[in-house]
């Protein structure tokens, strides 16, 4: 009973500092204004079963595509493992569904064991090419020591998780099977003979089985072997999920929400302002009666309060893959432009603000801006506006949204638009063309043809 308790208090802990560090997290993201993405539905299913369920956009980079989905399967299926630790630790059970399932049971554990390794492979595959071959798209001036850290963490952590879940089921194979009278005969494990024995008949193990030879053959350091690494398992779960809203993996949870809510528009369409949108329209016809917009509290955005939530979940969703920077012309060639680094400013924006809030109450101000004090207007007027960056991300993220919204503020309310562009939008209102030349000598060139 008392190991028992103390699960349930772990639990119930770890699940309530997750609520909780969610809970800002959703409250950081609804600070943004207001979009609707919830027009057609059967639509944005197929984009999320096709993008976020089959990954379709990780297959231009097969090596690590495949490597990602093992640690994507994996991830999905084994937690049917852990539900099953869990309600061993609430109940104080051993491998409780091991009797409903039958035999079935024996081909879910070494299917569970299969993809176990496979994630343990995937996961050094991973941290050499970050560590030893070091992949240019890793690196950037935006990935300093704590998103390289934080990567590293994550897949250290996954490996010590699926070590600790074959090392537990290795234990168990070899007390099970190899010293079965000797685990009967212990006094500290409270089982029948019968369910042990069906344990015995339906268990199958077909990695851990490699490991029971490593162990030792004392059933007692074999049941504390087990006991040990089923708390380093399950407790490492925990940890893990408190760790991923601090963390970049964040998007394991909102990848699917994220790529459901994508922009169905054609990608590069332009957003019209209804507020601006009247005027040129009452503009156009003097007996034009706009409907009424709401009050107008700034054309752009200038900080992440003025983005969408969806450009706010975005960011939280960003993974730091580098596909959109290795991707970006203006990035190779050597300008200041990174769109991870768009993603990464916002999302460090909108924490502080929720921090702030938190600290100090929401009418709080600290002179900052996501403008100029974590992005610098070179980095906004380096885009193309290409969407090379939208169409490389995997879960559909989009950078040129808030890098627009940031110009159109810039040259809406500051007029502080580069002198190019000055001269163009010049030209556009006096002759209805980008160039210097009136509508009159627009077909010069043909003379003479």
């Amino acid at each position: 009973m008392i190991a028992q308790i103390v699960f349930i208090i772990i639990l119930a802990a770890a699940v309530y500092l997750f609520a909780k560090n969610a809970g800002k997290i959703r409250r950081n993201i609804l600070l943004g204004k207001d979009t609707n993405r919830s027009d057609q539905p059967a639509k944005r299913w197929k984009v999320m079963a096709k993008v976020a369920l089959g990954q379709t956009k990780m297959v231009k980079r097969p090596v690590a595509a495949i490597m990602h989905f093992f640690i994507y399967v994996g991830f999905i299926i084994i937690n049917l493992e852990v539900m099953e630790i869990m309600i061993d630790g609430i109940f104080g059970s051993h491998r409780i569904f091991s009797k409903p399932l039958g035999s079935l049971y024996g081909l879910l554990i070494g299917g569970f064991e299969v993809l176990a390794i496979l994630v343990l492979v995937a996961c050094v595959v991973f941290l050499a090419r970050r560590n030893i071959v070091r992949l240019k798209r890793f690196s950037g001036v935006e990935m300093t020591v704590w998103p390289k850290s934080d990567a590293n963490y994550i897949l250290c952590i996954e490996i010590c998780l699926m070590t600790a879940f074959l090392t537990m089921n290795a234990a168990d194979y070899k007390l099970q099977v190899q010293l079965f009278h000797q685990y009967l005969q212990n006094s500290y494990l409270n089982h029948d003979i019968a369910y042990i024995a069906r344990l015995k008949v339906v268990g199958s193990f077909p990695i851990s089985s490699f490991i029971a030879p490593l162990l030792p053959d004392n059933a007692s350091a074999l049941a504390i072997i087990e006991r040990v690494c089923w708390w380093l398992h399950i407790v490492g779960i925990l940890a893990f999920l408190n760790y991923l809203p601090y963390s970049k993996h964040f998007h394991i949870l909102l990848a699917f929400p994220n790529v459901y809510y994508s922009n169905l528009e054609p990608k590069g369409e332009f957003t019209n302002m209804a507020s601006v949108t009247n005027e040129v329209k009452a503009m156009l016809d003097p007996s034009f009666v706009p409907e009424s917009t709401g009050e107008i509290s700034r054309f752009g955005a200038k900080d992440v309060t003025d983005l969408t939530w969806k450009n706010l979940m975005e960011a939280y969703t960003c993974t730091e893959c580098g596909r959109c920077t290795s991707v970006c012309p203006a990035n190779i060639t050597g300008k200041l432009l990174s769109p991870r680094k768009i993603m990464m400013d916002t999302r460090d924006r909108i924490t502080e603000v929720g921090n702030n809030i938190d600290k100090h109450g929401k009418d709080h101000k600290d002179d900052k801006t996501l403008l100029d004090n974590y992005i610098t207007r070179e980095e906004l007027w380096a885009c193309t506006s290409c969407n090379a960056c939208t169409d490389a991300c995997p879960v559909n993220i989009n950078p040129l949204e808030i890098i627009t919204e940031m110009r159109r503020y810039v040259v809406m309310e500051e007029s502080q638009a580069p002198a190019s562009l000055n001269t163009m939008f010049g030209n556009m209102e006096n002759n209805g063309a980008p160039w210097k030349y009136s509508n009159a000598d627009r077909f010069n060139w043909i003379e003479g043809q």
